[in-house]
């Protein structure tokens, strides 16, 4: 069994689940806009999706992408003046009816210049990362990979810290149970 993938809008976090139990947690940015999947709306969609295709394997942390291709630039985090899509993307094909345009909407998971935004709603749409989490992200994901982003919260306790071990030593207390069987 891969890892699952379960982003909380409420939150603005992500967490990586494996065989159901909690692996890692990075903090996220949504949407601005909202939530929905109506075309041109730029919301987040909620539901379950999968990972439709990966892109930028090898690319140096702060590649700008245009339309999916290297341009050949690289930002520095919190760059002034642009907010491209930068070191990788994961393309997100939705799984439900309420999700469906997703892949023609262009929604993915990938990494931002603009961290000083995440952990609050700040996107066109797509969930962004810091740099090195979505390089991370990318190499404990594959293609198939489920993904689900929903309303409310990750947590019944305070919300897990990347490397507090938190999550490994109190899985029972983090997702409200969702560790039991093999679907998020």
């Amino acid at each position: 069994m891969g890892n699952k993938v379960l982003v909380s809008v409420r939150d603005q976090r992500m967490m990586i689940l494996k065989e159901g139990l909690p692996v890692k947690s990075y903090p996220v940015s949504t949407s601005k806009f909202g939530l929905g999947d109506r075309p041109g709306s730029m919301y987040t969609p909620l539901g379950s999706m999968r990972i439709a295709r990966k892109i930028g394997e090898g690319a140096p942390s702060g590649a700008v992408f245009k339309s999916r291709r290297r341009t050949g630039e690289i930002l520095r985090p919190n760059s002034p003046g642009r907010d491209p899509i930068v070191s990788r993307i994961i393309w997100l094909k939705g799984m439900e009816h309420k999700n469906r345009n997703a892949y023609r909407r262009y929604i993915y998971i990938h990494g931002t210049p603009e961290e000083r935004t995440i952990g609050r709603p700040a996107s066109y749409g797509c969930i962004r990362m810091r740099s090195r989490d979505i390089i991370d992200l990318y190499r404990r994901v594959g293609v198939g990979a489920e993904v689900k982003v929903i309303r409310g919260s990750l947590y019944r306790m305070p919300p897990v810290v990347p490397g507090d071990g938190y999550a490994e030593r109190q899985p029972d207390r983090v997702l409200g149970g969702f560790r039991a069987g093999p679907s998020i």
